[in-house]
Formats: structure tokens, C-alpha cells, sequence
């Protein structure tokens, strides 16, 4: 006779194998049930935290080593900005290299050039090695993150684990790491006082280079880590075979036919390209909110004070949105919860430009965060379980550089616009009234991602049809499988436990 307990667990492997989704602590706790994920989600720690410790020593290396109050005003952005310059030049490479070789050799060999490159700035000590050199780790890194991204879904169990897995790397990535690099920062550059060390111990720099050294070492740890903890992330993705192109036993295609593959499946495919319009649309409309805050601040007449509080504010909504889009996902599929994430983040932007006050501002700005972050992870969730292995790599990579290129073009371009429109005085319900060039920004900002997200949607929708080729990581009910079976053409070999 069976007990409760037994119901219990014969229920829970029912509504598994009906692609239940499980509640979103529950999903974190499943994924980091599974060993190969929770050793590369550690290896994500020691890299990220690598990541920020190596850009605080930079800016302070910069500050401390540049000749000139130029150099000195431009210290931190121009680290800033060859950090970020790799991204927005290289990840279509990226992309590629993850799709063609081996992507544990990839990201094995970008940690060692990684450390090396570290150790040499620590050596040389020079204002522009640090930003030369800077840019070449950021070229390595360019090519580690789209490599782990596409092994990533490898490693795990059901296509819907994917949700919690990109869940906890963005936590990892942007939350606990940056709280561990920091506090090492200020320990290893605060020895000297705490322990009272001579001048001549060390140098000006010497406790900051001992920080960047430090950096090194974890991306040694990591390479260590990949090559020989993380087997499961070996072996090259099977590429996909072109139709009218057939494929050679024993070789590859090349670079430039993979591009072109790249090019030619974004097109004609409308899950990826919907996805890809909605996300430039949102990235747009966010970088132009970023690029006025400070003067929208001012309208607003809360000074400095204020643009804190709207950047917290920010943050707050993305970290909502993060921690509850698996719960969304439960309940509409992912295309519509990306259109609605990315619609509604564009018509928050409205009032958010019509607000006459800071309270409002601050409401409007942390619903915006939200439907950023719900679609950034939604989008994340949909390229790791519905992109094919041997395009997923090539897909993540755009998706990163879309980020950067957009947001970067963005914030870059919405100082200018505000300049332009500059301040009209509008005649409304008998009065008059000074609208500054910010609103009229944020406004048209604001509608751009909601036609971004509608067309996406649509986009999207276009494609759930579409037939997918055996062996990709999919939904049952998208692939139109009976729950508990395989779908046509599968020969139940795709992921499971024992991959």
C-alpha cells in the first residue's frame, strides 16, 4: 500500500515528465543538484570575480600612473571603455570560435591568456600597457563567455532548468561576485595600513599590482578547473547540415561559411530574429534613460540625491524582474512573456516621462527595471533551450554584443538628443509650463520599445511552428511531443542525466 510520501513522489515525477515547472527556489535548488552545473556555476565565480577585481585595480594602476590631469580625468573611462570596446568589435568572432573548436579548450586557453596578460600589467606598471593590455583580456574574455553559454544547456537535465540555470549565473555574475571582489580589494589594498608596512616594502603600487596578480590567479583556478573537473563541457558542437551543401565526413565548415550560415539562420528563423528586434528595442529605449538620468534628476528637482535614487530604483526593478520571471514562465510561454516583458517596459517609460514628481519617477523606473530584467533572462532562457548546439554559441555572442552595442550607442547618443530637443514652454490647461528636452527623450523612447516588443512578439509567434531538427534542446509541448515521449525523430539521446 503506498504512503502519502510515495503519492507525493510518484506526482512529482508526473508533473516532470509533463514539463511541469518547478517553483523557483526549487529550480535552483534541482540545478545545483546537478554536479557538472554547480562546478562551472563556481567556475563563473572565480572568473567574475576575477572580472571586477581586475577592473578596480586597473582604474586605481590608471589613477596612480598617469602624467597628465587628462590622463588622470580619463582614467577610469578609458579602462571603462577598453573593457567594453572587445565586446562591441569581436563577439561575432567569438561566436564563431565557440560554434567551430572545442569549447572547453576555448575557454581553458582564454583563463591562460587571461592570467598572463594580468601578470605582465602587474609587471610592466605602465599607464598604457594597463589599457592595451586591458583590451587583450577583454578579447579573451569576449571569447570565453559565448563558449560557456552554449555548453551550458550540456550540462543540464530538461530544457526548462534552463530559466533557474541563467538565473543563478546572473546572480553569480552581477550579485555575489561583485560583493567578494570588492571585499578582497579593499583588504589587499589596505594591508599596508592595517598591518603597518614599511614604504619601502613595497611600492606606490605594489599593494594594487598584488591585486591584479591576485585577478591572475583566479583565472588560473578557473583553467585548472575547466581542464580537469568539467569533462562534461568537451567536444566540438555537431554542426548543422545546410540543405544543398552536404557536409564532408571528418571536416567542418569554415569560418566564412559559418557566418554566412549564422547570417542565413537569423534570418529565416523567427524565433531568433524576433528575439533579436525586441532586445535592440528594449536596449534602446534603456540606454536612452540611462544617458538623461542625470538631468532628468534635475527636472525633477532632487538634485544629485535624486539620481542616486533613480539608479537604485533601476537595479531594484532588474533584480525583481530577474528572480521572478521563472515564476511568469509557469504561466505564459516564453515569446509572450518576452512581448510583454519588453511592451510593458516601454509603456512604463511613459509616465516615467509625464511625472511630475520623485515618488512616481521612482515607482515607474522600478517597474521599467522589471520588465528589463524579465526580458533579458526570458531571452537568455530561450537561446539556451530553443537554439540548436551548433548554432548557440554563434546566437549568444550576438546577443552579448547587442547589448553592449545598443545600450553603449544608447547612452552615448541620448545626452545629444536631450541637447537638441533642449526646453519649450508648452501652453496647457491655461497655464504654462517648462518641459525640459529630457521628457520628450524618455517619451519617445518609451514607444520605441513598445513597437520593438510588439513586433517582436509577432515575430516570435511566427515561428512556433517551425520543425526542429532532432537532437535540439526544445520544449515538449513546443516540439508538439506527447508528454512522457519523445518527439518525432528523436531518438532519446538529447539531454538528460547523463550528459
Amino acid at each position: 500500500m503506498r504512503t502519502s510520501g510515495d503519492r507525493e513522489q510518484v506526482a512529482e515525477q508526473d508533473g516532470r515528465r509533463r514539463g511541469a515547472r518547478p517553483p523557483a527556489l526549487a529550480g535552483a535548488r534541482e540545478v545545483l543538484a546537478i554536479p557538472a552545473f554547480r562546478r562551472l556555476w563556481m567556475v563563473t565565480g572565480l572568473c567574475s570575480t576575477a572580472d571586477w577585481l581586475a577592473l578596480a585595480a586597473f582604474a586605481a594602476l590608471a589613477g596612480t600612473l598617469a602624467t597628465s590631469s587628462a590622463g588622470l580625468n580619463y582614467a577610469f573611462s578609458g579602462v571603462l571603455f577598453a573593457n567594453l570596446l572587445p565586446g562591441l568589435l569581436f563577439s561575432p568572432i567569438a561566436g564563431l570560435l565557440a560554434d567551430r573548436f572545442d569549447r572547453r579548450t576555448v575557454m581553458a586557453v582564454a583563463d591562460l591568456v587571461r592570467c598572463a596578460l594580468l601578470l605582465s600589467i602587474a609587471a610592466v606598471n605602465s599607464y598604457w600597457w594597463i589599457l592595451a593590455g586591458g583590451f587583450l583580456v577583454q578579447m579573451a574574455t569576449t571569447m570565453w563567455i559565448p563558449a560557456k553559454d552554449a555548453a551550458l544547456p550540456r550540462l543540464l537535465r530538461r530544457p526548462d532548468q534552463m530559466a533557474p540555470a541563467a538565473q543563478l549565473g546572473l546572480v553569480m555574475t552581477y550579485g555575489l561576485t561583485i560583493v567578494v571582489a570588492g571585499s578582497l580589494f579593499t583588504l589587499i589594498t589596505g594591508a599596508g595600513t592595517v598591518f603597518g608596512l614599511p614604504s619601502h616594502v613595497l611600492d606606490m603600487n605594489g599593494l594594487t599590482r598584488l591585486a591584479v596578480v591576485v585577478a591572475a590567479l583566479l583565472y588560473l583556478a578557473s583553467a585548472v578547473s575547466i581542464a580537469t573537473v568539467l569533462p562534461e563541457l568537451a567536444g566540438r558542437p555537431v554542426p548543422a547540415e545546410p540543405a544543398g551543401r552536404p557536409r564532408v565526413a571528418g571536416s567542418g565548415p569554415g569560418l566564412g561559411a559559418m557566418l554566412r550560415d549564422s547570417v542565413d539562420y537569423v534570418r529565416d528563423t523567427p524565433l531568433v530574429s524576433g528575439l533579436l528586434v525586441g532586445m535592440a528595442g528594449a536596449l534602446a529605449a534603456g540606454g536612452a534613460v540611462v544617458g538623461s538620468a542625470q538631468p532628468y534628476a534635475l527636472s525633477l528637482r532632487g538634485g544629485q540625491a535624486a539620481f542616486g535614487l533613480l539608479l537604485l530604483a533601476a537595479f531594484v526593478g532588474l533584480l525583481v524582474g530577474v528572480l521572478g520571471a521563472p515564476r511568469l514562465a509557469r504561466r505564459v510561454t516564453h515569446e509572450r512573456l518576452f512581448g510583454i516583458a519588453v511592451v510593458g517596459a516601454g509603456g512604463v517609460l511613459v509616465p516615467v516621462a509625464l511625472s511630475p514628481h520623485l515618488a512616481v519617477s521612482l515607482a515607474a523606473v522600478v517597474a521599467v527595471g522589471a520588465g528589463a530584467g524579465t526580458a533579458f533572462l526570458t531571452g537568455v532562457t530561450i537561446i539556451g533551450s530553443r537554439v540548436e548546439d551548433s548554432m548557440r554559441g554563434r546566437v549568444n555572442a550576438l546577443y552579448q554584443s547587442l547589448l553592449k552595442v545598443v545600450l553603449g550607442c544608447s547612452v552615448a547618443v541620448a545626452p545629444l538628443l536631450v541637447t537638441l530637443v533642449g526646453q519649450r514652454r508648452l501652453h496647457l490647461w491655461g497655464g504654462d509650463h517648462l518641459v525640459d528636452g529630457t521628457r520628450p527623450v524618455i517619451l519617445g523612447a518609451g514607444l520605441l520599445a513598445a513597437l520593438a516588443g510588439g513586433l517582436a512578439y509577432r515575430r516570435m509567434r511566427a515561428g512556433t511552428g517551425a520543425p526542429v531538427a532532432a537532437g535540439d534542446v526544445v520544449d515538449e509541448e513546443a516540439r508538439g511531443a506527447e508528454p512522457g515521449r519523445p518527439a518525432i525523430g528523436e531518438s532519446g539521446n538529447g539531454v538528460g542525466p547523463g550528459r
